[in-house]
């Protein structure tokens, strides 16, 4: 049945993007209505494929176990779908991969539903599934494998998670995307072609050539598992059509049937066979491995010749192909994963960023908007939901028409599409050696980080993440962490003993550089363990050149390979400097001391509260458009910069282009998580409180309008943080009720991307009354979205405390 909401939302999508279809409105509450569930299957056939098959070769031992999962798990075919696949027991479940980890799914198996957001079920009968399992895997995972990898001194840093990276050694990488193209183009069969022709040519008394042996034979395995996996949809599918008295559900059923014992096995020849392979795929690939960030690439690019040539036969009309896409955005949905509570603070909302791109040029620069193009903006209105993510890239050249409509679906408050701004990014992978065509085939990956579809490797951020603030905390206290008392770095001189900002300046970028040293060494650790234990071996095989290397993805196989970590705070250590700068050494209105015991006392009492106003209103702050504030965040963040380009990753010099690092903001939700991790900070915030998210605004620092934010965004080397630079802004949706005000919206982006070169940008377009309503009525409003950081999510899934982070955010005009 519908809410109130969705009932209204269906109401205001119909003159513009049209109603979903009946049965994919059904559908969609039949989603939204799943509870999500702790599902031991795929952890029990792990467990049974690792003790088999525990002496093999890594690679081989990797595919036994996809095998056995792919063999046996439970598989349905929902009344409602035309695409078949699922992930778990039942839709929105969350499997558990116990390889990656189970001390923290062993010892949270009783506090999953007392969660204060992304709460989870769980079974008494799951409990003891897993608890049965849990003792194969003492000290046997990459958790126990990663953490053992850290040096003594770098695990100090990750411990009092001044540098976090827990998503890197408690689950899989993903942040990629295969090559799509060439599954729906050439099918599964090619790949198994290319990999048996490699295969024969091997001189085996070649050690190396005796590794790529492994890999070759786990790959023909893999891709013979993934073929015997759609024919057990099809067999299902075939069983369901004997037992329905439905002859149009008979049909359907049949037809299913037909496309699953083709693809993704032989090339796809209609619209709905490639989505129908791209979906499983899609799917086998986050069941392979659970790291998130899977993305689709650029489904507009690959998928309409396929509509194109079926309108044009008859065989499809727009209806159809809209109803098709938005059961793939469904399908997406279902999907989930279960994180430990302190990764869940980094990625609230239950996250999988799985991202669809349209739009951009074409490799000879035109623009590329194409009719699936326009169908995706449709589909992803009337589905409207968090997932699956969606991304516009923007050029010069894209038409006002499109941008108009890309308007039209931010109107209606899901969050997307974000912009990535071609003229920043295409330069920007020119200049670090991508080829020219593959620059201008990139896609968005996840949140805004950006990569070449189907050639680049794993991780292209997301490595680890760096807490600005609480380092800025560290370097004032002369390299000793104020809370735990133990010292990180040297002592390059206390702040209550400094003359002048310089001082504070030079100790800033001495320390910036050990701490980025350290960032390095803990990304290289967790890289470490999962390449000699976690390979993932179909991924591998869907990525140019795995196959022609014969190496995996971890082992240096894919043709591009640059990482980036992320780091947190921005805005905050902005005007935390400034403050410093201006007041202390500048104005002294305040004494190093006078500060520093503030921030020690968190602004106790009658003094430290004039302190903390003298903080926040006689001090410049970042994303008004004003130098002295934005002049130092640029200075003060070169040194990171200037000292990841110094570092290769684990595959420089193994077969990639790059082997090299970058900067990148996109704090999806971490700006929570470590904001409870550090003190009272001299931009006036609380201690234990959010950080900025992205490199945003601090919340109602923002007071000179949007252009000001985008002016100031644009001082950062954006040129340089090619992991992306992101931007999160916030508007009534009163505002853009009228199509002047939609015109406005579009002219604004024009002057950012085209003038400003901003990077990234995308809009929250919801009214603080909405959302304060929700939190004290979630029931009435379960299906309300709001952009948490580079991904949207349910509002009443979150914690208060992300929720409250949200409504905060500066409401701006136009």
């Amino acid at each position: 049945m519908q809410t109130l909401k969705t009932q209204k939302h269906t109401e205001e999508q119909t003159s513009h993007f049209g109603r979903l279809t009946p049965r994919m409105a059904h559908y969609r509450e039949t989603i939204i209505d799943a509870k999500p569930y702790i599902d031991a299957e795929r952890a029990i056939l792990t467990t049974q494929a690792y003790k088999e098959h525990q002496h093999e070769q890594v690679d081989l031992l990797r595919a036994y176990t996809l095998e056995n999962i792919l063999k046996n798990m439970t598989l349905y075919i929902e009344d409602d779908t035309l695409l078949a696949g699922n992930q778990a027991r039942q839709n929105r479940w969350a499997p558990i991969f116990p390889e990656y980890s189970m001390n923290w799914v062993i010892d949270e198996l009783d506090s999953f539903e007392k969660r204060p957001g992304d709460v989870f079920y769980i079974t008494d009968k799951t409990k003891q599934e897993l608890k049965a399992i849990a003792p194969f895997w003492k000290n046997n995972t990459l958790e126990d494998r990663g953490y053992a990898a850290f040096p003594p001194q770098s695990r100090l840093f990750y411990d009092l998670g001044v540098i976090g990276a827990d998503g890197n050694i408690t689950s899989g990488d993903g942040h990629i995307a295969v090559d799509y193209k060439n599954v729906i183009n050439k099918g599964l069969k090619w790949y198994e072609e290319r990999v048996q022709a490699q295969l024969n040519q091997l001189d085996l008394t070649d050690i190396e050539q005796q590794k790529q042996l492994y890999f070759y034979q786990a790959s023909l395995k893999t891709i013979q598992a993934v073929k015997d996996f759609a024919q057990r949809y099809a067999e299902l599918a075939q069983t369901k059509a004997q037992e329905t008295n439905d002859k149009k559900r008979q049909a359907e059923l049949l037809e299913m049937a037909r496309i699953l014992t083709k693809v993704p096995y032989e090339p796809a020849t209609s619209f709905h066979e490639a989505l129908q392979a791209v979906w499983l795929v899609h799917l086998v690939l986050q069941i392979e491995s659970n790291g998130h960030s899977v993305s689709y690439g650029r489904l507009d690019q690959y998928l309409d010749p396929f509509y194109e040539k079926d309108l044009q036969a008859g065989i499809i009309d727009k209806e159809h192909a809209t109803e098709l896409l938005t059961n793939l955005c469904l399908k997406t949905l279902t999907i989930n994963k279960a994180r430990s509570w302190n990764h869940t603070q980094f990625s609230a909302g239950s996250p999988l960023y799985q991202n669809i791109t349209i739009g951009g040029q074409t490799p000879d620069g035109k623009d590329a908007v194409n009719p699936t193009s326009y169908l995706i903006l449709r589909a992803i209105s009337q589905a409207h939901l968090p997932q699956p993510n969606l991304t516009v890239r923007y050029h010069k050249g894209l038409s006002n028409e499109f941008m108009l409509e890309c308007v039209a679906v931010i109107k209606q408050g899901l969050g997307m599409p974000a912009f990535n701004n071609d003229e920043v990014i295409i330069p920007s992978f020119i200049r670090r050696g991508v080829k020219k065509e593959d620059a201008y085939n990139y896609s968005a990956i996840g949140c805004v980080e950006t990569a070449v579809p189907g050639k680049w490797g794993y991780r292209c951020t997301g490595m680890s993440f760096i807490n600005f603030p609480r380092t800025l905390l560290i370097v004032m206290n002369g390299g000793v962490d104020p809370e735990s008392k133990k010292r990180l770095l040297p002592d390059y001189g206390k702040f209550t003993e400094m003359t002048s900002y310089d001082q504070l300046s030079k100790a800033w970028d001495k320390a910036l550089r050990e701490m980025t040293r350290q960032s390095v060494i803990i990304e290289n650790s967790c890289d470490l363990a999962l390449e000699q234990g976690y390979p993932d071996i179909l991924c591998s095989t869907l990525t140019d050149d795995c196959i022609g290397r014969g190496k995996t993805i971890k082992e240096g196989g894919a043709i591009y390979d640059f990482i980036s970590g992320l780091q947190v705070g921005i805005a905050n250590l902005a005007d935390s400097l400034a403050a410093i700068k201006k007041l202390v050494f500048e104005e002294h209105k305040l004494t190093p001391a006078e500060l520093w015991h503030a921030l020690q006392t968190n602004f106790a009492g009658e003094a430290g509260e004039k302190v903390r106003q003298l903080l926040l209103t006689d001090a410049p702050k970042y994303g008004n458009d004003d130098d002295y504030v934005d002049q130092l965040i640029v200075a003060a963040y070169q040194p990171y910069i200037d000292e990841i380009a110094k570092y290769h990753n684990t595959r420089f010099g193994r077969g990639p282009i790059g082997g090299l690092r970058y900067a990148g903001t996109s704090s999806i939700s971490a700006n929570v998580g470590q904001g409870h991790s550090t003190l009272a900070t001299p931009d006036g915030r609380y201690a234990r409180t959010p950080l900025a998210e992205g490199c945003s605004p601090e919340h109602s620092m923002d007071t000179e309008g949007p252009t000001a934010v985008f002016k100031s965004v644009s001082k950062l080397q954006t040129e340089d943080i090619t992991g992306g630079v992101l931007l999160n802004q916030k508007m009534s949706p009163q505002i853009l009720r009228s199509t002047a005000n939609c015109q406005k919206l579009v002219s604004l982006l024009r002057a950012y991307f085209n003038r400003l070169h901003g990077y990234h940008v995308q809009y929250n377009i919801v009214s603080r009354d909405t959302l304060v309503a929700a939190q004290k009525q979630p029931e009435k409003h379960r299906d309300l979205i709001v952009r948490v950081a580079g991904y949207s999510a349910f509002f009443v899934g979150l914690s208060k405390e992300t929720q409250d982070d949200i409504i905060e955010r500066t409401e701006q005009s136009l």
